[in-house]
């Protein structure tokens, strides 16, 4: 409960340890599909009263999932609060999953898959995954969350059913309140609108440990006549809640995290290659997906993954971090803060931080002190232990015919044609 009392708005997120790793037994889709399925109607709602009636209200209702975690959210206005938390409560504990509703969603997120398998860094998102941690593992999925198509078809209202009765169980669940109210106000509002909601059991996702590659593996996905190639660049990185995390901020910082950062100053300020190069590692409770990517002119892929593997490369050894790279990150991660909480949302997202990864309930109000405390060797330390150029996995996405030649005489590692979904290509494309 976080008390914001300047607007006459309070905001709910109700965070459910779910998410795209909860398809790892069932069908992958499941819970994307699901979280989207709730909208759609309650035993004593359709989907068109719940919309009429939240807008009438002026409050707004969503679903998400990542990796982890599913939510739903809710903002409502201070004067129909208890009216909008009826939909609410109705919305999370008495879904019914209409079957025409669900077709339809079903056919969008076929839909959806169809268009990210067609459009490139969709396509390679929905790989690397896979080729990251293998295919049995709770992040294996494609980080998209959709699905296969396969898998999707196979879906039906009893899966959505299930999925609902198997995660949303209020002993797995964090509630998150922010706004114009008080706890001693909106417990009791809380307390009768829930006291029917049961614990008990709940499946178990297994998020396992898994090791670098031995070496680096080229992936080429062929899109013939594609006017540019994508580029990623990708391992495994520490988890979120690691105790080193904010110097790992600042690796990324200086790598590719920022505007001003050597992958952008290199392919898009000095050689205008790319509109644009970054790095990011991405948020999870586990190991994450760590990848510098970009989207450059065909006919410069290979000198394009030259820079790259350089930049890896040369922050642990020629190109160390600086001293002038250090203060820009921690300015860059401090001054910001004050901006990252303007809104009760904001406010919402990073309590929700606090609770996805486990973190201290104080982490915001001792984290710009430990930015601030840090220095040029535990950055240089946080390096070697985040970047690993090594042991990459590339996944490249282009026409094979103009750039196939040219990153075989990169000798980066093995190249491996495979198709959108991850499968072999038809040909072998073999070769050191």
């Amino acid at each position: 409960m976080a008390e914001r009392h300047a607007i006459p708005v309070v905001n709910f997120r109700l965070l459910l340890d779910a998410g795209f790793a909860a398809d790892q037994k069932g069908i992958p889709g499941t819970a994307s599909l699901a979280l989207g399925m709730l909208e759609e109607g309650t035993a004593s709602r359709t989907a068109l009263e719940i919309s009429e009636q939240l807008a009438l209200l002026g409050a707004r209702l969503g679903t998400r999932s990542n990796l982890d975690m599913s939510s739903v959210t809710l903002s409502a206005l201070k004067e129909n609060l208890d009216a909008s938390l009826e939909i609410y409560a109705d919305v999370i504990l008495n879904p019914s999953f209409p079957e025409e509703d669900f077709k339809r969603l079903q056919q969008q997120q076929l839909a959806g898959i169809k268009q990210e398998k067609v459009s490139p860094v969709p396509m390679a998102l929905r790989v690397l995954p896979k080729l990251l941690y293998g295919k049995d593992h709770a992040y294996s999925l494609p980080l998209t969350g959709s699905g296969t198509e396969t898998s999707v078809m196979s879906l039906t209202r009893g899966h959505m059913k299930a999925f609902h009765q198997t995660w949303f169980k209020p002993n797995r669940a964090t509630l998150i309140v922010v706004g114009d109210t008080t706890l001693n106000e909106i417990r009791p509002k809380l307390e009768r609108l829930f006291r029917a909601w049961k614990r008990g059991k709940t499946a178990q996702k297994i998020v396992g440990q898994v090791a670098h590659q031995a070496k680096s593996t080229v992936y080429l996905i062929d899109r013939p006549d594609s006017q540019q190639s994508i580029i990623f660049a990708a391992h495994i990185a520490p988890p979120k809640g690691n105790p080193r995390e904010i110097a790992n901020e600042a690796v990324n910082q200086i790598l590719g995290g920022a505007f001003s950062a050597r992958l952008n100053m290199n392919l898009r300020e000095d050689k205008h290659w790319s509109y644009g190069a970054r790095s990011v590692v991405m948020d999870a409770r586990g190991q994450r997906p760590f990848f510098a990517y970009a989207s450059v002119q065909t006919d410069k892929t290979k000198e394009s993954m030259r820079e790259f593997q350089k930049e890896l490369s040369g922050i642990l050894g020629t190109r160390p971090p600086t001293s002038e790279e250090v203060a820009k990150a921690k300015d860059q991660n401090t001054l910001t803060l004050p901006g990252r909480w303007e809104t009760a949302g904001a406010v919402s997202t990073s309590i929700a931080e606090i609770v996805w990864f486990g973190l201290p309930d104080d982490f915001w109000n001792t984290y710009a002190d430990k930015v601030r405390s840090l220095d040029l060797p535990q950055v240089s330390a946080a390096a070697k232990e985040v970047i690993h150029p090594d042991k990459l996995v590339w996944v490249v996405v282009g026409d094979r015919r103009k750039i196939e030649a040219g990153i075989r005489e990169l000798n980066l590692g093995e190249i491996r044609l495979i198709d959108a979904d991850g499968n072999p290509g038809a040909e072998a494309a073999s070769g050191n």
